[in-house]
């Protein structure tokens, strides 16, 4: 029986470790569609938050909360948040910036 739950244990922290992965390559590639679409150049993406929780369609999920840094002008750095609920992008929020 002990076997068993260490599969179950083993099974469950493989599960995680890809799905958290998954979840930062999406957020990796939304900063950088945001970083086109506001034509700056996209300097890193960081993991904010994570949690578990009860995501809009109801289901149980993972939301995150992801800051990239961008540039604007070369010389200048902002940070902007991507709320993401698992790969699924449901919230940017950009600050003002020089054009």
């Amino acid at each position: 029986m002990a076997t068993l739950w260490l599969f179950i244990l083993i099974g469950a922290t493989i599960y995680f470790f890809w799905l958290n992965r998954k979840i930062a390559e999406s957020a990796q590639l939304h900063a950088k569609n945001q970083a086109e679409k506001l034509q700056v150049q996209l300097l890193d993406v960081a993991c904010k938050r994570r949690r578990l929780g009860l995501l809009r369609t109801g289901k149980p999920g993972l939301k995150s909360t992801f800051i990239f840094d961008f540039s604007s002008d070369g010389e200048s750095r902002y940070q902007a948040e991507l709320e993401m609920e698992d790969i699924k992008l449901v919230n940017v929020a950009i600050p003002p910036h020089k054009i």
